[in-house]
Protein backbone atom coordinates (compact mmCIF):
# COMPACT_ATOMS: atom_id res chain seq x y z
CA UNK A 1 0.00 0.00 0.00
CA UNK A 2 1.27 3.48 -0.87
CA UNK A 3 2.61 5.67 1.93
CA UNK A 4 0.98 8.95 2.92
CA UNK A 5 2.75 12.28 2.59
CA UNK A 6 3.47 12.43 6.33
CA UNK A 7 4.86 8.88 6.34
CA UNK A 8 7.15 9.81 3.44
CA UNK A 9 8.21 13.03 5.20
CA UNK A 10 9.42 11.04 8.22
CA UNK A 11 11.88 9.19 5.97
CA UNK A 12 13.28 12.26 4.23
CA UNK A 13 16.45 14.07 5.43
CA UNK A 14 14.46 17.21 6.45
CA UNK A 15 17.16 19.59 5.24
CA UNK A 16 14.72 21.87 3.39
CA UNK A 17 17.53 22.52 0.94
CA UNK A 18 15.22 23.16 -2.01
CA UNK A 19 17.44 21.25 -4.44
CA UNK A 20 14.49 19.01 -5.37
CA UNK A 21 12.67 22.00 -6.85
CA UNK A 22 10.30 22.74 -3.96
CA UNK A 23 11.17 24.76 -0.85
CA UNK A 24 10.58 22.18 1.90
CA UNK A 25 10.88 18.44 2.47
CA UNK A 26 7.23 18.36 3.51
CA UNK A 27 6.16 19.81 0.16
CA UNK A 28 8.38 17.27 -1.62
CA UNK A 29 6.83 14.44 0.42
CA UNK A 30 3.34 15.55 -0.57
CA UNK A 31 4.38 15.65 -4.22
CA UNK A 32 5.84 12.15 -3.93
CA UNK A 33 2.64 10.84 -2.39
CA UNK A 34 0.54 12.29 -5.20
CA UNK A 35 2.87 11.06 -7.95
CA UNK A 36 3.97 14.57 -8.94
CA UNK A 37 7.65 14.10 -8.11
CA UNK A 38 10.38 11.51 -8.47
CA UNK A 39 12.43 10.30 -5.48
CA UNK A 40 15.63 10.76 -7.49
CA UNK A 41 15.11 14.54 -7.24
CA UNK A 42 16.29 14.40 -3.60
CA UNK A 43 20.12 14.23 -3.51
CA UNK A 44 20.34 13.44 0.22
CA UNK A 45 17.85 10.62 0.78
CA UNK A 46 19.48 7.54 2.36
CA UNK A 47 19.60 4.09 0.79
CA UNK A 48 17.44 2.73 3.61
CA UNK A 49 14.84 5.42 3.01
CA UNK A 50 14.95 4.73 -0.74
CA UNK A 51 14.00 1.13 -0.10
CA UNK A 52 11.04 2.15 2.07
CA UNK A 53 9.98 4.87 -0.33
CA UNK A 54 10.25 2.89 -3.57
CA UNK A 55 6.57 1.92 -3.57
CA UNK A 56 5.37 5.41 -2.71
CA UNK A 57 7.52 7.07 -5.36
CA UNK A 58 6.72 4.57 -8.13
CA UNK A 59 3.94 5.57 -10.55
CA UNK A 60 0.80 3.37 -10.52
CA UNK A 61 1.79 2.01 -13.95
CA UNK A 62 5.47 1.14 -13.74
CA UNK A 63 7.83 2.36 -16.48
CA UNK A 64 9.60 -0.21 -18.64
CA UNK A 65 12.58 0.43 -20.91
CA UNK A 66 13.07 -1.67 -24.03
CA UNK A 67 16.44 -1.67 -25.74
CA UNK A 68 19.41 0.54 -24.97
CA UNK A 69 21.34 3.53 -26.23
CA UNK A 70 19.82 6.45 -28.10
CA UNK A 71 16.93 4.37 -29.48
CA UNK A 72 15.83 2.88 -26.15
CA UNK A 73 12.07 3.08 -25.73
CA UNK A 74 10.46 3.89 -22.39
CA UNK A 75 6.79 3.00 -21.98
CA UNK A 76 4.44 3.13 -19.01
CA UNK A 77 5.04 5.45 -16.08
CA UNK A 78 1.48 6.76 -16.39
CA UNK A 79 -0.30 8.50 -13.53
CA UNK A 80 -3.67 9.69 -14.90
CA UNK A 81 -6.67 8.26 -16.73
CA UNK A 82 -7.29 11.35 -18.82
CA UNK A 83 -4.82 13.69 -20.48
CA UNK A 84 -6.48 16.88 -19.21
CA UNK A 85 -5.88 15.81 -15.59
CA UNK A 86 -2.13 16.22 -15.99
CA UNK A 87 -0.47 14.66 -19.06
CA UNK A 88 0.38 11.27 -20.49
CA UNK A 89 4.03 10.52 -19.75
CA UNK A 90 5.52 8.13 -22.33
CA UNK A 91 4.10 7.74 -25.81
CA UNK A 92 3.38 4.19 -27.02
CA UNK A 93 5.92 2.42 -29.18
CA UNK A 94 4.83 1.39 -32.67
CA UNK A 95 6.24 -1.87 -34.04
CA UNK A 96 6.33 -3.53 -37.45
CA UNK A 97 5.88 -7.31 -37.52
CA UNK A 98 8.47 -9.48 -39.27
CA UNK A 99 7.96 -13.26 -39.34
CA UNK A 100 10.52 -16.03 -39.89
CA UNK A 101 8.26 -17.44 -42.63
CA UNK A 102 8.62 -14.31 -44.78
CA UNK A 103 10.78 -14.21 -47.88
CA UNK A 104 14.13 -12.42 -47.55
CA UNK A 105 12.94 -9.69 -49.91
CA UNK A 106 9.92 -8.97 -47.68
CA UNK A 107 12.13 -8.86 -44.59
CA UNK A 108 14.52 -6.45 -46.31
CA UNK A 109 11.64 -4.23 -47.44
CA UNK A 110 10.25 -3.98 -43.91
CA UNK A 111 13.63 -3.26 -42.39
CA UNK A 112 14.09 -0.47 -44.92
CA UNK A 113 10.75 1.00 -43.88
CA UNK A 114 11.87 1.03 -40.27
CA UNK A 115 15.00 2.96 -41.20
CA UNK A 116 13.54 5.40 -43.70
CA UNK A 117 9.91 6.12 -42.83
CA UNK A 118 10.05 9.31 -40.78
CA UNK A 119 8.26 12.62 -41.04
CA UNK A 120 8.98 16.21 -40.08
CA UNK A 121 6.24 18.08 -38.24
CA UNK A 122 6.52 21.33 -36.24
CA UNK A 123 10.27 20.85 -36.06
CA UNK A 124 10.05 17.30 -34.72
CA UNK A 125 10.96 14.05 -36.40
CA UNK A 126 8.17 11.50 -36.14
CA UNK A 127 9.20 7.88 -36.52
CA UNK A 128 8.61 4.38 -35.19
CA UNK A 129 10.69 2.60 -32.57
CA UNK A 130 10.22 -1.17 -32.65
CA UNK A 131 10.56 -4.32 -34.75
CA UNK A 132 8.61 -7.38 -33.61
CA UNK A 133 10.39 -10.58 -34.70
CA UNK A 134 7.92 -13.47 -34.69
CA UNK A 135 8.61 -17.21 -34.46
CA UNK A 136 5.93 -18.44 -36.84
CA UNK A 137 7.80 -21.46 -38.22
CA UNK A 138 8.54 -23.11 -34.90
CA UNK A 139 12.12 -23.62 -36.10
CA UNK A 140 14.63 -22.34 -33.54
CA UNK A 141 17.35 -21.94 -36.19
CA UNK A 142 15.22 -19.86 -38.54
CA UNK A 143 13.97 -17.70 -35.69
CA UNK A 144 17.50 -17.07 -34.42
CA UNK A 145 18.74 -16.27 -37.93
CA UNK A 146 15.97 -13.72 -38.39
CA UNK A 147 16.68 -12.15 -35.00
CA UNK A 148 20.34 -11.80 -36.00
CA UNK A 149 19.45 -10.23 -39.35
CA UNK A 150 16.99 -7.76 -37.85
CA UNK A 151 19.42 -6.83 -35.08
CA UNK A 152 22.12 -6.08 -37.66
CA UNK A 153 19.80 -4.33 -40.11
CA UNK A 154 17.88 -2.00 -37.80
CA UNK A 155 18.69 0.35 -34.94
CA UNK A 156 15.14 0.05 -33.60
CA UNK A 157 14.46 -1.75 -30.33
CA UNK A 158 13.39 -5.38 -30.67
CA UNK A 159 10.54 -7.62 -29.56
CA UNK A 160 11.22 -11.36 -29.75
CA UNK A 161 7.92 -13.22 -30.12
CA UNK A 162 7.71 -16.91 -29.27
CA UNK A 163 5.96 -18.93 -26.59
CA UNK A 164 8.63 -21.63 -26.90
CA UNK A 165 11.31 -20.88 -24.27
CA UNK A 166 14.01 -22.78 -26.18
CA UNK A 167 13.35 -20.84 -29.38
CA UNK A 168 13.35 -17.57 -27.44
CA UNK A 169 16.69 -18.50 -25.89
CA UNK A 170 18.19 -19.27 -29.32
CA UNK A 171 17.07 -15.94 -30.76
CA UNK A 172 18.14 -14.02 -27.67
CA UNK A 173 21.71 -15.27 -28.05
CA UNK A 174 21.90 -13.30 -31.31
CA UNK A 175 20.77 -9.98 -29.84
CA UNK A 176 21.01 -10.12 -26.03
CA UNK A 177 23.03 -6.89 -25.99
CA UNK A 178 20.02 -5.08 -27.51
CA UNK A 179 17.91 -5.93 -24.42
CA UNK A 180 14.82 -6.93 -26.43
CA UNK A 181 11.34 -7.38 -25.00
CA UNK A 182 10.68 -11.12 -24.65
CA UNK A 183 7.15 -12.06 -25.67
CA UNK A 184 5.62 -13.93 -23.99
CA UNK A 185 5.44 -15.60 -20.62
CA UNK A 186 2.24 -17.63 -20.24
CA UNK A 187 0.87 -19.98 -17.58
CA UNK A 188 2.47 -22.88 -19.48
CA UNK A 189 6.03 -21.53 -19.77
CA UNK A 190 6.16 -18.99 -16.96
CA UNK A 191 9.16 -20.28 -15.01
CA UNK A 192 11.45 -20.90 -18.01
CA UNK A 193 10.75 -17.60 -19.76
CA UNK A 194 10.96 -15.66 -16.51
CA UNK A 195 14.38 -17.15 -15.81
CA UNK A 196 15.51 -16.26 -19.33
CA UNK A 197 14.45 -12.64 -18.83
CA UNK A 198 16.08 -12.49 -15.41
CA UNK A 199 19.41 -13.96 -16.55
CA UNK A 200 19.69 -11.52 -19.47
CA UNK A 201 18.17 -8.46 -17.74
CA UNK A 202 15.53 -8.16 -20.46
CA UNK A 203 11.99 -6.81 -20.10
CA UNK A 204 9.32 -9.48 -20.27
CA UNK A 205 5.83 -9.50 -21.78
CA UNK A 206 3.18 -11.55 -19.99
CA UNK A 207 0.19 -12.95 -21.84
CA UNK A 208 -2.97 -14.18 -20.14
CA UNK A 209 -6.24 -15.54 -21.45
CA UNK A 210 -8.08 -12.87 -19.45
CA UNK A 211 -7.40 -9.90 -17.21
CA UNK A 212 -7.88 -12.12 -14.16
CA UNK A 213 -5.32 -14.68 -15.31
CA UNK A 214 -2.96 -11.87 -16.25
CA UNK A 215 -3.04 -10.52 -12.69
CA UNK A 216 -2.27 -13.97 -11.30
CA UNK A 217 0.75 -14.32 -13.60
CA UNK A 218 2.20 -10.91 -12.78
CA UNK A 219 1.89 -11.59 -9.04
CA UNK A 220 3.93 -14.78 -9.46
CA UNK A 221 6.55 -12.98 -11.54
CA UNK A 222 6.96 -10.01 -9.21
CA UNK A 223 7.24 -12.39 -6.25
CA UNK A 224 10.07 -14.09 -8.15
CA UNK A 225 11.81 -10.74 -8.63
CA UNK A 226 10.83 -10.14 -12.26
CA UNK A 227 9.25 -6.69 -12.34
CA UNK A 228 10.16 -5.24 -15.76
CA UNK A 229 6.87 -6.35 -17.27
CA UNK A 230 4.60 -5.52 -20.21
CA UNK A 231 1.16 -7.15 -20.16
CA UNK A 232 -1.23 -8.61 -22.76
CA UNK A 233 -4.75 -9.68 -21.76
CA UNK A 234 -4.89 -11.96 -24.80
CA UNK A 235 -8.02 -10.38 -26.33
CA UNK A 236 -8.01 -10.18 -30.12
CA UNK A 237 -11.48 -8.76 -30.77
CA UNK A 238 -11.77 -4.99 -30.91
CA UNK A 239 -14.49 -4.65 -28.31
CA UNK A 240 -12.91 -6.93 -25.71
CA UNK A 241 -9.44 -5.55 -26.27
CA UNK A 242 -10.75 -2.01 -25.78
CA UNK A 243 -12.58 -2.99 -22.60
CA UNK A 244 -9.47 -4.70 -21.26
CA UNK A 245 -7.35 -1.60 -21.84
CA UNK A 246 -9.78 0.56 -19.87
CA UNK A 247 -10.16 -2.03 -17.08
CA UNK A 248 -6.39 -2.44 -16.72
CA UNK A 249 -5.76 1.30 -16.64
CA UNK A 250 -8.57 1.96 -14.17
CA UNK A 251 -7.54 -0.88 -11.86
CA UNK A 252 -3.96 0.37 -11.74
CA UNK A 253 -4.70 4.08 -11.36
CA UNK A 254 -7.99 4.29 -9.51
CA UNK A 255 -7.79 1.13 -7.40
CA UNK A 256 -3.99 1.04 -7.01
CA UNK A 257 -4.06 -2.62 -8.05
CA UNK A 258 -0.36 -3.39 -8.49
CA UNK A 259 -0.73 -6.71 -10.38
CA UNK A 260 -2.08 -4.71 -13.35
CA UNK A 261 0.19 -1.71 -12.91
CA UNK A 262 2.25 -2.29 -16.07
CA UNK A 263 2.23 -0.94 -19.66
CA UNK A 264 0.26 -3.02 -22.17
CA UNK A 265 1.08 -4.47 -25.58
CA UNK A 266 -1.63 -4.68 -28.25
CA UNK A 267 -1.86 -6.40 -31.64
CA UNK A 268 -3.99 -4.67 -34.30
CA UNK A 269 -2.01 -6.91 -36.69
CA UNK A 270 -3.86 -9.93 -35.28
CA UNK A 271 -7.33 -8.39 -35.28
CA UNK A 272 -8.00 -7.84 -38.98
CA UNK A 273 -6.65 -8.43 -42.50
CA UNK A 274 -7.85 -5.01 -43.66
CA UNK A 275 -5.01 -2.43 -43.54
CA UNK A 276 -7.34 0.53 -43.05
CA UNK A 277 -9.26 -1.20 -40.27
CA UNK A 278 -5.95 -2.08 -38.67
CA UNK A 279 -4.99 1.58 -38.71
CA UNK A 280 -8.31 2.51 -37.10
CA UNK A 281 -7.77 -0.06 -34.35
CA UNK A 282 -4.24 1.25 -33.80
CA UNK A 283 -5.61 4.79 -33.54
CA UNK A 284 -7.98 3.58 -30.82
CA UNK A 285 -5.11 1.99 -28.87
CA UNK A 286 -3.01 5.15 -29.08
CA UNK A 287 -5.80 6.98 -27.30
CA UNK A 288 -6.84 4.09 -24.99
CA UNK A 289 -4.19 3.16 -23.52
CA UNK A 290 -1.59 0.93 -25.15
CA UNK A 291 2.09 1.01 -24.29
CA UNK A 292 3.09 -0.86 -27.47
CA UNK A 293 1.16 -1.29 -30.73
CA UNK A 294 2.22 -4.01 -33.19
CA UNK A 295 1.26 -3.43 -36.85
CA UNK A 296 1.43 -5.96 -39.69
CA UNK A 297 3.17 -3.42 -41.95
CA UNK A 298 3.99 0.27 -42.25
CA UNK A 299 1.98 2.12 -44.90
CA UNK A 300 2.68 5.81 -45.31
CA UNK A 301 -0.97 6.77 -45.72
CA UNK A 302 -1.84 5.28 -42.33
CA UNK A 303 1.45 5.53 -40.42
CA UNK A 304 1.77 9.31 -40.70
CA UNK A 305 -1.72 10.00 -39.24
CA UNK A 306 -0.99 7.56 -36.41
CA UNK A 307 2.28 9.32 -35.58
CA UNK A 308 0.57 12.72 -35.63
CA UNK A 309 -2.22 11.44 -33.40
CA UNK A 310 0.36 10.11 -30.96
CA UNK A 311 2.21 13.43 -30.98
CA UNK A 312 -0.96 15.37 -30.27
CA UNK A 313 -2.17 13.12 -27.46
CA UNK A 314 1.20 12.86 -25.74
CA UNK A 315 2.00 16.56 -25.87
CA UNK A 316 1.59 18.09 -22.41
CA UNK A 317 -1.68 20.10 -22.60
CA UNK A 318 -0.32 22.50 -19.98
CA UNK A 319 2.95 23.06 -21.84
CA UNK A 320 2.40 23.58 -25.58
CA UNK A 321 5.18 22.79 -28.02
CA UNK A 322 7.39 25.86 -28.05
CA UNK A 323 10.31 27.21 -30.05
CA UNK A 324 13.32 28.79 -28.35
CA UNK A 325 13.23 32.56 -28.05
CA UNK A 326 15.76 34.32 -30.24
CA UNK A 327 16.69 35.83 -33.60
CA UNK A 328 16.25 33.56 -36.61
CA UNK A 329 17.92 34.19 -39.97
CA UNK A 330 15.84 33.13 -42.97
CA UNK A 331 17.08 33.24 -46.59
CA UNK A 332 20.48 34.73 -45.59
CA UNK A 333 19.41 38.25 -44.52
CA UNK A 334 21.66 41.32 -44.42
CA UNK A 335 21.43 44.67 -42.62
CA UNK A 336 18.72 45.97 -44.97
CA UNK A 337 16.43 42.93 -44.64
CA UNK A 338 13.01 43.19 -42.96
CA UNK A 339 12.53 42.31 -39.30
CA UNK A 340 9.40 40.49 -38.18
CA UNK A 341 8.26 39.35 -34.73
CA UNK A 342 6.06 36.43 -33.72
CA UNK A 343 5.24 34.19 -30.73
CA UNK A 344 7.10 30.99 -29.86
CA UNK A 345 4.18 28.57 -30.27
CA UNK A 346 5.81 25.93 -32.47
CA UNK A 347 3.02 25.77 -35.03
CA UNK A 348 2.99 29.56 -35.35
CA UNK A 349 6.75 29.67 -35.76
CA UNK A 350 6.87 26.98 -38.44
CA UNK A 351 4.01 28.53 -40.40
CA UNK A 352 5.54 32.01 -40.28
CA UNK A 353 9.11 30.89 -40.97
CA UNK A 354 7.88 28.61 -43.76
CA UNK A 355 6.02 31.42 -45.47
CA UNK A 356 9.02 33.74 -45.14
CA UNK A 357 11.20 31.04 -46.68
CA UNK A 358 8.70 30.58 -49.50
CA UNK A 359 8.79 34.32 -50.22
CA UNK A 360 12.54 34.08 -51.07
CA UNK A 361 12.94 37.45 -49.32
CA UNK A 362 15.94 37.47 -46.92
CA UNK A 363 14.47 38.28 -43.52
CA UNK A 364 15.07 38.43 -39.78
CA UNK A 365 12.49 36.81 -37.50
CA UNK A 366 12.47 37.60 -33.79
CA UNK A 367 10.65 34.91 -31.82
CA UNK A 368 9.42 36.10 -28.42
CA UNK A 369 8.86 33.62 -25.60
CA UNK A 370 5.10 33.59 -24.98
CA UNK A 371 5.12 30.34 -22.96
CA UNK A 372 4.19 28.41 -26.07
CA UNK A 373 0.99 30.36 -26.78
CA UNK A 374 -0.12 31.51 -30.22
CA UNK A 375 -0.13 35.18 -31.24
CA UNK A 376 -3.80 35.81 -30.44
CA UNK A 377 -3.86 33.74 -27.26
CA UNK A 378 -0.65 35.23 -25.87
CA UNK A 379 -1.82 38.75 -26.71
CA UNK A 380 -5.14 38.14 -24.95
CA UNK A 381 -3.25 36.73 -21.95
CA UNK A 382 -1.01 39.80 -21.74
CA UNK A 383 2.13 37.89 -22.75
CA UNK A 384 2.65 39.48 -26.18
CA UNK A 385 2.03 43.16 -25.63
CA UNK A 386 4.04 46.28 -26.44
CA UNK A 387 5.54 46.59 -22.96
CA UNK A 388 6.86 43.01 -23.25
CA UNK A 389 7.93 42.94 -26.92
CA UNK A 390 9.71 46.32 -26.83
CA UNK A 391 12.15 45.70 -23.94
CA UNK A 392 12.80 42.14 -25.13
CA UNK A 393 13.64 43.36 -28.62
CA UNK A 394 16.11 45.90 -27.22
CA UNK A 395 17.91 43.20 -25.23
CA UNK A 396 17.95 40.74 -28.13
CA UNK A 397 20.67 42.62 -30.03
CA UNK A 398 18.77 42.51 -33.30
CA UNK A 399 19.19 46.28 -33.70
CA UNK A 400 22.90 45.65 -34.27
CA UNK A 401 22.11 43.42 -37.24
CA UNK A 402 20.02 45.94 -39.22
CA UNK A 403 20.63 49.52 -40.39
CA UNK A 404 16.96 50.48 -40.50
CA UNK A 405 14.54 50.76 -37.55
CA UNK A 406 11.43 49.07 -38.86
CA UNK A 407 9.54 46.27 -37.15
CA UNK A 408 6.77 44.24 -38.75
CA UNK A 409 4.23 42.96 -36.23
CA UNK A 410 1.45 40.39 -36.82
CA UNK A 411 -1.82 41.88 -38.01
CA UNK A 412 -3.63 40.30 -35.05
CA UNK A 413 -1.84 42.62 -32.62
CA UNK A 414 -2.20 45.81 -34.68
CA UNK A 415 -3.54 47.50 -31.53
CA UNK A 416 -0.04 47.28 -30.02
CA UNK A 417 1.57 49.45 -32.74
CA UNK A 418 1.17 52.69 -30.81
CA UNK A 419 2.52 51.19 -27.61
CA UNK A 420 5.51 49.79 -29.48
CA UNK A 421 6.33 53.20 -30.93
CA UNK A 422 6.50 54.48 -27.33
CA UNK A 423 8.62 51.50 -26.21
CA UNK A 424 10.92 51.81 -29.24
CA UNK A 425 11.49 55.54 -29.87
CA UNK A 426 12.58 56.26 -33.42
CA UNK A 427 11.26 52.94 -34.74
CA UNK A 428 8.60 52.60 -37.39
CA UNK A 429 6.06 49.90 -36.52
CA UNK A 430 4.53 48.23 -39.57
CA UNK A 431 1.42 46.08 -39.32
CA UNK A 432 1.87 42.87 -41.28
CA UNK A 433 -0.69 40.32 -42.46
CA UNK A 434 -3.10 38.56 -40.13
CA UNK A 435 -2.64 35.23 -41.93
CA UNK A 436 0.63 33.46 -42.63
CA UNK A 437 -0.34 32.71 -46.22
CA UNK A 438 -0.26 36.45 -47.01
CA UNK A 439 3.32 36.96 -45.78
CA UNK A 440 5.11 36.28 -49.13
CA UNK A 441 3.11 38.92 -51.02
CA UNK A 442 3.61 41.41 -48.16
CA UNK A 443 7.38 40.92 -47.99
CA UNK A 444 7.80 41.44 -51.70
CA UNK A 445 6.69 45.06 -51.17
CA UNK A 446 9.40 45.63 -48.56
CA UNK A 447 11.65 48.67 -48.78
CA UNK A 448 14.25 49.42 -46.12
Amino acid sequence: MALTGIEIFKLLPKTNCGECGVPTCLAFAMNLASGKADLSACPYVSDEAKEHLSEASAPPILPVTIGGGDRALKVGGETVMFRHEKRFENQPGIAILISDTMADSDVDARLEKCQTMSYERVGLTLSTELVAVKDESGDAGKFAALAKKVSAGSNCSLILMSENPDNLASALKECADRKPLLYAATKDNLDKVAELAKENSCPLAVKGSSVEELAELTEKLTAAGVKNLVIDSGSRTVRQAFQDQVIIRSAALNNKFRPLGFPTITFPAEMTDNPMKEAMIAAMFIAKYAGIIVLSDFLGESLFPLLVERLNIYTDPQRPLATTEGIYEINNPDDSSPLMVTSNFSLTYFIVSGEIENSKVPSWLYVKDTEGLSVMTSWAAGKFSADIIGPALKKSGVADKIKHQKLIIPGYIAAESGGLEEELPGWEILVGPREGAHIPAYLKTWKA
